[in-house]
């Protein structure tokens, strides 16, 4: 896809729960941030694998409806003339961030300012509802997608070691955050 390809960024509505989880397609796995902590400051590395691999997740099944027309919690779609391409899932959280539950853009689409446009979207959502900056979970081993936050400003602000405990393919959750 061309980067001058028009995209329209549009919250959801009742006839576009459909087609939501349209955009989880499978993203490649290709190494691991390895953080560090060191005079008050989070610093990391990068850990590339040897065979790459691929993961998915699975759909979310989730009242919907509640995003609609909320001051509380709301989803961006990406579209690309009738396709959703992307999707920004965000809610309020109590530290005065905008919270995003979930990112994701078509396999297709990916390097071409999709995410980066729904960003702005989040940014401009948040800002409106006088939060302070956006804040997301990511885990260690999506480089690709942790690679993609800090190029769109976030700075890793934790860490936590136990919150996926009961995955054992997951090492580390990572804490971004984006202050305006």
């Amino acid at each position: 896809m061309k980067k001058n390809t028009e995209i329209t960024i549009k919250s959801l509505k009742n006839h576009s729960i459909n087609i939501i989880n349209d955009t989880n397609d499978s993203f490649p796995i290709i190494g691991k941030i390895l953080p560090s902590f060191s005079n008050g400051a989070w610093s990391y590395g990068e850990e590339l694998y040897d065979t790459p691999s691929e993961i998915r997740f699975p759909d979310d099944k989730l009242d919907w409806s509640a995003y609609i027309d909320s001051n509380q919690k709301i989803v961006l779609l990406a579209f690309h003339e009738d396709a959703c391409i992307g999707q920004i899932r965000l809610v309020k959280d109590w530290n005065r961030f905008a919270y995003i539950e979930n990112i994701a853009v078509k396999k297709d689409f990916r390097k071409s300012g999709v995410g980066h446009l729904l960003l702005e979207a989040a940014e401009a959502w948040a800002k409106e509802q006088s939060l302070i900056g956006l804040s997301l979970e990511a885990q260690n081993d999506n480089l690709i997608a942790c690679r993609f936050y800090v190029k769109e400003g976030f700075v890793l602000g934790g860490v936590d070691t136990l919150k996926q405990s009961a995955n054992a393919e997951i090492d580390i959750t990572l804490y971004w955050y984006k202050l305006f």
